[in-house]
């Protein structure tokens, strides 16, 4: 069993470097993933055919649609939110990600691979201090429409997700949680993405989800799911809560509790910004 970081107070990396395969959910293409020990604080970027590494920031993020997407000069990557919620989630502070592909694999559709990978490799020390997170003194609010998120100093870093959905199989939600990497592993990474039925053949015709099937997403048909059973009551919830972490991992997480109320990547990436 994996002995996880107490909290999010310390620097992390990989003992060794894990690897994973698999489909992008939007360009349905083959892409490869290597997770690497670093002793450089923060995340960077490198493609199988390009050695010159790049180091993520905030503000190399785009709001695209359904995904969160890095822009980084001459490439873009694709669907980097759940490996950067795994990353971040289970306390790694340091790390180099090797990518062959432009869309980062989905996996299973939450972040359970990533989280098994790493601890495959385990955890050990990194050489250098963590990246400074950011520091809140007072409230902060972003909205796009009726989405709304906040943000409010406090002792710990808190989440809280409320969805509200026509969908009676769905419905309103709403979960809040301490979080520190065991609190993630076994509370939020294993809820998976989720669609609706009625937009599968839309979405397509307009060249997303190529790579979604019942077994990378949970799809919802007005008071039924498509594919039960679903890992957790809530499922829906706890995977826009994964969304949020992965949307937050380049910024860092505060000593705050955020509150995101019908919650989409371009409201976490007005609230990265903002931080």
């Amino acid at each position: 069993m994996t002995c996880w970081p107490e909290d999010y107070s310390g620097s992390w990396t990989l003992v060794n470097e894990v690897e994973r395969r698999g489909i992008g959910l939007h360009s349905g293409d083959q892409a490869v993933v290597r997770l690497t020990p670093s002793d450089k604080p923060g995340f960077q970027i490198r493609f199988t055919d390009d050695p010159d590494p790049i180091r993520l920031s905030p503000d190399q993020v785009r709001d695209s649609q359904l995904c969160t997407t890095l822009d980084l000069g001459s490439r873009r990557v694709s669907t980097v939110e759940h490996l950067l919620a795994a990353l971040a989630g289970c306390g790694v502070t340091h790390a180099d990600i090797v990518l062959g592909g432009s869309e980062v694999p989905l996996l299973d559709g939450s972040a359970q691979g990533w989280v098994d990978a790493i601890a495959e490799v385990g955890l050990q020390p990194a050489a250098t201090p963590r990246p400074c997170p950011p520091s809140l003194h007072e409230p902060l609010l972003r909205h796009r429409g009726s989405s709304v998120i906040t943000v409010t100093p406090a002792d710990t870093f808190r989440v809280v997700g409320i969805i509200d959905f026509p969908q009676p199989a769905i419905g309103r939600q709403m979960l809040a949680l301490d979080l520190s990497p065991q609190v993630f592993v076994e509370e939020i990474a294993p809820a998976r993405t989720f669609g609706f039925r009625e937009q599968v053949e839309q979405l397509r015709a307009a060249g997303l989800i190529q790579g979604g099937a019942l077994d990378n997403a949970l799809v919802c048909d007005g008071d039924h799911w498509v594919n039960p059973p679903l890992r957790f009551p809530d499922e829906p919830v706890r995977h826009k809560l994964l969304d949020l972490i992965g949307d937050l991992a380049l910024v860092g997480f505060p000593k705050a509790q955020v509150l995101v109320y019908r919650g989409s990547h371009g409201l976490h990436t007005d609230l990265a910004a903002a931080l």
